[in-house]
């Protein structure tokens, strides 16, 4: 075969493929079998692998492909992707029309309503109709480039049918979410329960984490799908000027859009169209949590403007949290890794927001005492954000007679539930807590938290594995894990004598390859994973600075450093003070105060800190773990020359975050700013340079604006660190 005829082949395959692939994922209604499609497929990779010039990015072959990346390019909107203002009230929403028909006061308004889809914002940029980039929103300005993982989702068109009615624009930019369907989240978390691994909390959440995975193979294995429902950028002329005419033409270009809108003239149909579609949205495959109103001429749109963070003429309606009336049949309580006691509320199940509820967390004694919940109960259930379980509220009228209050410590008869030994309300905070540390139901949670991703990152090691671990006495310490070999591991029973399930040698050899990659994890992963009691993941990065190895941390002349200068000068000893001062100053650990009214220095950890790390080290437990360390021959690896560099852009500089940022998390975020020199703390002072603040920033924020602690968001935030 020619290369010519190769390359003529080769379209009518590509073509043929994106038509079925049109079928299957966009319009649900495949025309061929997986054998005659696979057929095709492979035709088509043979193809390629004799004439690699064919290879295109958007041949249906390159929907996963390429080696992971180490971090997402940033990627900046031709046109900025604004949120929309949120809305609980049908009233508010006729108030909303009346504000814009004032703006357009001799115009007869048009009205589309479509469901708000609970899934990740994304923009796409199709050059000459082949898809070039996707990205995140981001903070609405800039986004992460993720690109080859929205390839993988089979629903995006790579490149784009011609629309009978107008020509491709040069250059197009469409926006949507990504979500996983209902079916899907369900079956993945089935499939990730019986490997032992840990389930995922929601579908939205799930589509925002598999998006944010560097390998584009791994998000290809999750059952992601796309929505699409408006324009960013447009390069072209004769282009649709009303919003249903533009989803009637990305349906004609290949994309799924939503499957009713409604178009409405007055406020009246406006209302009728929100509570119709309040009554079909839980038969949708994916989530949903609202209606989006949009004024439909977009001449229109555009005399009626734009706040600085959202459109004047476009509102989402957010329905109220489905509830439900349930008999609460027990109360039990589960022991933490801490060793708190937390009360689970087991209810007669029922069917809430598309799933079944047996279970919801009651939070703590003073939270029954509030609500006044008894055993036996008929309670008001909701889903909190249509996701978490709680108990809201008891129906009264409906209480047995015979319904006594919960007497917690009544109830636990002084003693955990699980080992028997004594418990104790802790002082500072609403929690019973169990007092032996070797608890089984404490030992799962060491385990699981010291495999979490914050931590070691041993994922393989999380959930049913960890009990099972704990339970047949295999790793019931978390530094027994590195005993484990994939022979043993493979054989590990995550059922019971009934019903056998093993963990299965694929899956021990992957866990057991994280496990030695942890042990020669970062300094900091270690300290944090351990759990020593007041040591934070900030705190840990912070011990991690400073020493080279675990051993110096366990009789760090630092940390009692620490120690003397806070105690010598509360006793008024000047020059002991004056010399520890010195000390940490010299070694970088402490940095003169900016407070005009404390004189001294400011430590990178506070006595509280430097005690508790001292005396865990001291302690027959701690001591037992540097001796097991030693024997195991693990060596966390040293943070501390990286964190000596200086000249960074934030070299010298201290954050403190807060709040929920819009495109990455806050852990992603310390990272960066780590990586250019600065440091991120816990808590806010006068010597705190920034705080990076995102939704629902609670006291840390009000802390900051009342010390005049300049306030930066992710977007200022992201235009620091490309500076």
């Amino acid at each position: 075969m020619t290369l010519s005829q190769a390359k003529t082949r080769h379209e009518e395959l590509a073509a043929e493929i994106r038509r079925h692939d049109d079928l299957y994922y966009v319009q649900a209604r495949p025309a061929i079998t997986d054998q005659d499609y696979d057929r095709l497929y492979h035709e088509l990779l043979d193809l390629e692998e004799q004439f690699k010039e064919l290879r295109t990015p958007d041949s249906p072959t390159q929907r996963v492909g390429g080696e992971p990346v180490k971090s997402f390019r940033s990627e900046k909107h031709r046109v900025p992707m604004l949120s929309l203002d949120n809305t609980y009230s049908q009233a508010e929403v006729r108030s909303f029309i009346t504000r814009v028909q004032k703006l357009l006061p001799h115009q007869q308004l048009t009205w589309t309503v479509e469901p708000k889809v609970d899934g990740l914002a994304v923009n796409l940029r199709y050059e000459n109709g082949a898809l070039a980039v996707g990205a995140t929103r981001g903070d609405g300005t800039t986004g992460d480039n993720i690109t080859s993982n929205l390839k993988t989702i089979r629903s995006i068109p790579l490149r784009l049918h011609p629309p009978s009615r107008r020509p491709l624009p040069a250059v197009l930019e469409v926006r949507g979410e990504v979500y996983m369907t209902r079916e899907g989240f369900k079956k993945l978390n089935a499939e990730r329960a019986a490997s032992g691994l840990e389930v995922f909390s929601n579908p939205r959440n799930s589509a925002a984490g598999s998006l944010k995975q560097l390998d584009p193979r791994i998000v290809a294995t999750r059952p992601l799908d796309a929505l699409f429902y408006g324009i960013g950028a447009v390069d072209g002329d004769h282009v649709p000027q009303c919003h249903d005419d533009w989803l009637a033409w990305l349906k004609d270009a290949g994309f799924k859009t939503p499957e009713k809108i409604w178009i409405c003239h007055s406020e009246d149909e406006l209302i009728a169209a929100i509570d119709a579609l309040d009554k079909i949205r839980h038969n949708f495959r994916y989530e949903t949590d609202g209606a989006v109103i949009k004024l439909n001429d977009l001449p229109l749109r555009e005399q009626v403007g734009y706040t600085a963070k959202a459109p004047r003429w476009a509102i989402a309606y957010k329905y109220a949290p489905e509830q439900a009336h349930t008999r609460l049949n027990e109360i039990t309580i589960r022991v933490g890794r801490t060793g708190a006691l937390t009360p689970v509320a087991h209810l007669e199940p029922v069917f809430l927001s598309g799933s079944t509820i047996s279970r919801a967390t009651l939070h703590n004694e003073d939270e029954i005492k509030r609500k006044d919940i008894r055993i036996g109960d008929t309670v008001i259930i909701e889903k909190a954000g249509e996701v978490i379980p709680a108990v809201v509220g008891v129906v009264m009228s409906q209480r047995p007679p015979n319904a006594e209050p919960f007497d917690f410590p009544g109830h636990l008869a002084g003693k955990c539930p699980v080992c028997g030994s004594p418990v104790r309300r802790d002082p500072q905070f609403s929690a019973w807590r169990c007092e032996n540390i070797h608890c089984p139901a404490q030992a799962t949670r060491r385990v699981e938290f010291f495999t979490a991703r914050g931590a070691l990152d041993i994922e393989s090691v999380g959930g049913i594995v960890a009990d099972k671990l704990v339970e047949r006495k295999l790793a019931p310490e978390p530094l027994d894990l590195f005993k484990l070999t994939a022979e043993k591991l493979g054989e590990l029973n995550l059922g019971d004598e009934e019903s056998p399930r093993v963990f299965g040698r694929k899956n021990a050899e992957k866990a057991v390859a994280a496990i030695e990659r942890a042990r020669t994890a970062p300094l900091g992963r270690w300290l944090f994973g351990l759990a020593i009691p007041e040591v934070g993941k900030t705190t840990a990065g912070q011990l991690a600075a400073f020493h080279d190895t675990i051993e110096e941390v366990a009789d760090s002349p630092l940390l009692k450093d620490v120690i003397a200068y806070h105690d010598k000068k509360k006793d008024k000893d000047k020059d002991e003070s004056d010399a520890a001062a010195q000390r940490l100053l010299d070694a970088g650990f402490a940095a003169r105060s900016k407070s005009e009214k404390e004189t001294g220095i400011v430590t990178e950890v506070g006595p509280v800190v430097a005690r508790s790390v001292l005396e865990y080290f001291a302690s027959h437990e701690g001591r037992e773990v540097l001796r097991r360390m030693k024997d195991l021959d693990l060596h966390p690896q040293s943070q501390k020359s990286a964190a000596k560099k200086s000249g960074g852009l934030f070299s010298g500089k201290t954050f403190v975050l807060t709040g929920t940022l819009p495109s990455m998390t806050r852990e992603e975020a310390g990272s960066r700013i780590e990586a250019l020199g600065g440091k991120v703390t816990s808590s806010v002072s006068k010597n705190t340079d920034f705080v990076l603040a995102g939704a629902e920033a609670g006291s840390k924020l009000d802390k900051a604006q009342s010390l005049g602690v300049r306030v930066i968001d992710e977007a200022e935030f992201l235009k620091m660190c490309a500076a």
